[in-house]
């Protein structure tokens, strides 16, 4: 059985990667004196969103892929996936460093960056999981 490398290595970068955005949340949150909810802040809400938006896709994208590298093997397929996904995930995180990205406040001109790369790396994301759970579904198939 091959270890499942590929998933630890993206599971090790969005780790680090969602623990820096806690931390932008935490921050600002010490910063202002706002503790739960967002009270009406558009940046503590953009911020909140930014950093639980990668904590609902991220685990299970891991977690899948660590289950098609069990069964699979560490092809290029997974290695390429799990570039995607991670590319995605930093799209999709700058896309949200902005107001026009997540509100779409002042999404005009050169600020329409920001809704293309929230979109991209929202249609990206799902793309790739859309690409593992079939991969997987056909690698558990192959196991029978």
């Amino acid at each position: 059985m091959t270890l499942p490398i590929y998933s630890a290595l993206l599971g090790a970068a969005l780790l680090v990667v969602q623990n820096l955005l806690m931390l932008t949340v935490g921050i600002y949150r010490t910063r202002t004196g706002k503790s739960a909810g967002v009270d009406g802040d558009i940046k503590l809400e953009r911020l909140a969103r930014r950093h639980g938006n990668l904590a609902e896709n991220a685990a299970i994208f891991v977690a899948v892929l660590t289950l098609y590298e069990l069964l699979a093997g560490q092809t290029a397929f997974a290695l390429w996936i799990a570039l995607l996904f991670a590319f995605a995930r930093l799209l999709h995180i700058a896309g949200f460093s902005d107001q026009a990205g997540s509100h779409l406040v002042g999404a005009e001109g050169s600020k329409k960056i920001f809704v293309m790369m929230r979109g991209g790396g929202a249609g990206l994301s799902a793309v790739a999981s859309l690409l593992l759970g079939i991969n997987l579904a056909l690698a558990a198939m192959a196991v029978f």
